[in-house]
């Protein structure tokens, strides 16, 4: 069983920055691909980034390219998002997730951690 423990959301102003962590509790396969996601009040959980744990791949929403970057610390089992020029629209809940297989559908995903809050003010 994975456990996974996000931390480092809060409140920051526009334009700002914020990193995200996420620490697995075991060690992960190879071909797991951890993401991150964010659900918003009122509105459907979305992909936002996701890494290959093997090999270091890495795919974002269309929405945060260039501004947000996920990386991985293998040794730590942990993986990170640096946020940078955040918007007011990109307040939400942010989850980190594991997958065995896929990355891009909030379905590949079987393991979820509890969710971390980010504002962004205007």
């Amino acid at each position: 069983q994975v456990q996974l423990v996000e931390s480092g959301g809060g409140l920051v102003q526009a334009g700002g920055s914020l990193r995200l962590s996420c620490a697995a509790s075991v060690r992960l396969f190879r071909r797991y691909a951890m993401g991150w996601f964010r659900q918003a009040p009122g509105r459907e959980r979305e992909f936002v980034a996701a890494i290959i744990w093997s090999g270091g791949s890495t795919y974002y929403a269309d929405s945060v390219k260039g501004r947000f970057t996920i990386s991985r610390d293998v040794a730590k089992n942990t993986v990170y998002l640096q946020m940078n020029s955040l918007k007011p629209e990109d307040t939400a809940v942010y989850y980190c997730a594991g997958a065995p297989l896929g990355w891009s559908r909030v379905e590949d995903y079987d393991y979820w951690g509890q969710g971390t809050q980010v504002t962004v003010s205007s």
